[in-house]
């Protein structure tokens, strides 16, 4: 692998994200919206992980910039970081489809809202987040940047760490003793671990 073809690699997944999350943007605008949250604050912390996902590592692609930040590229880095990718996309995939009507890309609680319990969320409450922890791993192994490379881990690291509490709270205000049991039985990231 070359370090063009990483860089390639990177661009088909931002590619695969948008399309996966097209359909599910559209119908979300079309269902309505029971309750939202803090939605500056949401939208601050969307542009801080697009930021870091997208528009940053972006840059380093099309320009090589920054210059200073950057390392010697290495092939089977560079290979782990397209599996851990397609891994990444895959479970993306799977949890916008095991979402369905109930996907929303802020804190939100649509009409008519249930929570899901099926299929991927069976054992994990946020699989989507465990999505976009592997796409932001995999652009760290496919960037040899330490500033692009490491971009998507922290701009997306801000967004978790500040909102998966708060979506936790607004689950158990909404579906109170059958959110704390599906808590108990789930994990919150990674089955088995944490």
């Amino acid at each position: 692998m070359t370090l063009f073809v990483a860089k390639l690699i990177w661009g088909l997944g931002c590619i695969a994200y948008f399309i996966i999350r097209y359909p599910h943007q559209r119908r979300a605008r079309k269902t309505t919206v029971a309750d939202r949250r803090d939605h500056i604050r949401e939208r601050t912390l969307m542009l801080i992980s697009y930021s870091g996902l997208f528009i940053v590592p972006l840059i380093y692609v099309l320009t090589n910039q920054p210059r200073f930040a950057g390392y010697t590229f290495n092939s089977i880095q560079a290979s782990l970081g397209a599996i851990v990718l397609i891994a990444g996309m895959s479970l993306l995939y799977r949890t916008h489809r095991d979402l369905g009507r109930a996907w929303s890309i802020t804190l939100e609680v649509r009409d008519k809202h249930t929570l899901i319990t099926r299929g991927i969320y069976e054992k994990v409450r946020h699989p989507m987040y465990s999505a976009f922890w592997l796409w932001a791993i995999s652009q760290a192994l496919l960037l040899p940047n330490w500033i692009a490379g490491l971009s998507g881990i922290v701009g997306f690291g801000t967004l978790f760490f500040a909102r998966v509490g708060h979506e936790e709270r607004m689950m158990l205000e909404t579906f109170g003793d059958e959110y704390r049991a599906y808590m108990a039985r789930t994990y919150r990231l990674i089955p088995g671990i944490y």
